[in-house]
């Protein structure tokens, strides 16, 4: 009889709490992480804001006339060297750079034109992934930085547990739970965008610097071609 006094009791101040608390809208769920969700969301405006800035960069550094190298061959073949770094000039890409270095040093060793290509050309790589390392860095240190959150709340869950005086309420165990459960979901939610950006920005990359090496080798061998 007096199991079946508390399970009815517990079942109605569960009843009441339900009704009373209709559900917390999202901004103030994340309030209730506590002072670690702040970091975690500076990494997330850190993290975007990177990855917006290197998906333009990436963009521009793609954008080159279909017919670029075509251009360059022929003004090349014809002598006409001081035309063809005019073209390079006139763009943007790492690909016009590295070319334009080469043709400047048109009448140099072969060897020391493929050497200042490929001195450019990591100059331009190292443009490219400027900042990844550190969207690399949040994509690991979110989540970590969450985890600590909810370690440090369940703490605080514990510690007001241990000084509530007489039984412990289902509403103040679940509360400081869930609390503390929150940074974890955040920290996890911006690791995980972060990771998935920082794995697609490198796949751009990438690109973009096979690119620069085919484009490097046809140039060289634009130069071994018999006069």
């Amino acid at each position: 009889m007096t199991l079946l006094q508390i399970t009815t009791s517990t079942l109605s101040d569960s009843l009441a709490v339900e009704s009373a608390d209709p559900g917390l809208s999202f901004i103030e769920l994340i309030l209730k992480g506590g002072y670690i969700m702040i970091p975690i969301f500076l990494l997330s405006i850190v993290a975007v804001y990177i990855y917006v800035e290197r998906i333009r960069t990436i963009k521009r550094a793609q954008k080159i006339a279909p017919d670029f190298m075509d251009r360059i061959k022929k003004l090349v073949l014809d002598g006409d060297i001081k035309s063809a770094r005019m073209i390079c000039s006139q763009s943007e890409s790492p690909i016009a750079r590295m070319i334009e270095k080469g043709l400047s040093r048109i009448g140099s060793p072969l060897k020391n034109i493929e050497v200042s290509i490929e001195n450019v050309g990591r100059i331009e790589i190292y443009r490219l992934e400027k900042n990844l390392s550190v969207l690399a860095t949040i994509s690991g240190a979110a989540p970590m930085i969450g985890f600590l959150g909810t370690v440090t709340g369940m703490i605080q869950a514990f510690i007001a547990i241990a000084q509530e005086e007489g039984s412990v309420s289902p509403k103040l165990l679940s509360e400081g739970i869930y609390e503390a459960m929150l940074t974890t979901a955040a920290g996890l939610f911006v690791g995980i965008i972060a990771y998935l950006g920082y794995n697609y920005l490198i796949t751009r990359v990438q690109k973009v610097v096979h690119m620069m090496e085919y484009t490097s080798i046809d140039f060289i061998d634009l130069l071994q071609e018999p006069n």
